[in-house]
Formats: structure tokens, sequence, C-alpha cells
């Protein structure tokens, strides 16, 4: 029925249960990932590069809000472009 593996279908596990911020999703698949085969090594590697594109779509609505907070101060408001650059600096590290 399935055309992947046991390991790849732990690794697909792995990234959608990081995509999801499961907590018991890993508790579960991490264990499993090792019956299929995997070593720490591939998973840790497996849960690093699910966290890094993870982070790619939450940068973007952090950077989002800040723009929008930015071009539409309330009132008589004024944001010095020192913090505005500092908070941009801080949403890409």
């Amino acid at each position: 029925m399935s055309h992947l593996s046991p390991r790849d279908r732990e690794l697909v596990a792995l990234g959608a249960a990081m995509g999801s911020n499961c907590v018991p999703c890993i508790e579960y698949h991490i264990p499993q990932a090792r019956k299929a085969g995997l070593n720490d090594s591939e998973i840790s590697e497996a849960i690093r590069l699910a966290d890094r594109v993870r982070q790619v779509p939450a940068r973007k609505v952090l950077e989002v809000a800040l723009q929008m907070v930015i071009a539409t101060p309330t009132s008589s408001e004024v944001v010095p472009s020192a913090t505005v650059r500092t908070a941009q600096s801080a949403a890409t590290d």
C-alpha cells in the first residue's frame, strides 16, 4: 500500500510533529523512529531541519506584525528608526 519505508514514514512523522508543535507526537515518534532503524544522529538531523523549516513562517509573521505596527503608529506616536532596525534584526536572528 505505502511506497515509503518505515524509516521514511517516521522521518515524515517527525517533521509533521515538529511543524504542529505536538509534544505527544514527538514522544511517540522518536521511539518509533529508532525501531524503524534511524539512529539518534539521523533523528536529531531530521528534528533540526524540521525546526528550521518551521521557523520560516514564524519569522515572516513577526516581520509582518512589526511592519504593520511601525507603518501605522497610533496618535502622535513615532517609532525611532533605530528601534525598527533593532526589532527587525532580532526577528532574523
